[in-house]
């Protein structure tokens, strides 16, 4: 089993169908997307480049996509966390219910446009 695998199927129920669904949503837009396992968490490469993280936190409950180069994305900025980071903005969900594929998706193509 892969360790991004592992790490999804280590966490409670409710997180791992969040991190299963983000991973869907993520692969369906950019099918050439590469997953790897980095400084404990799954981190999702494009064209050899960081280009988000996924991290689990139960403890405050939540599941954050943190976006490597969240700073340069100008749309949906309202529902994009910073928490003084310097260049990762997140898209946090608590439930699975909560997750609005249109921002997402929204997010992610624009996300993507800046590695061309």
């Amino acid at each position: 089993m892969r360790l991004t695998d592992e790490y999804i199927y280590r966490q409670p129920e409710k997180y791992q169908a969040i991190l299963m669904h983000l991973i869907s949503v993520f692969k369906g837009e950019i099918p050439d997307l590469e997953m790897s396992f980095k400084w404990g968490m799954p981190y999702l490469y494009y064209k050899k480049r960081m280009f988000c993280y996924l991290i689990s936190n139960s403890k405050k409950g939540f599941v954050d996509a943190g976006f490597a180069r969240g700073f340069q994305l100008k749309r949906n900025q309202e529902y994009l966390v910073d928490e003084k980071r310097n260049t990762v903005k997140s898209l946090r969900y608590y439930d699975l219910e909560e997750i609005d594929n249109v921002i997402l998706i929204d997010v992610i193509k624009e996300a993507a446009k800046l590695y061309v």
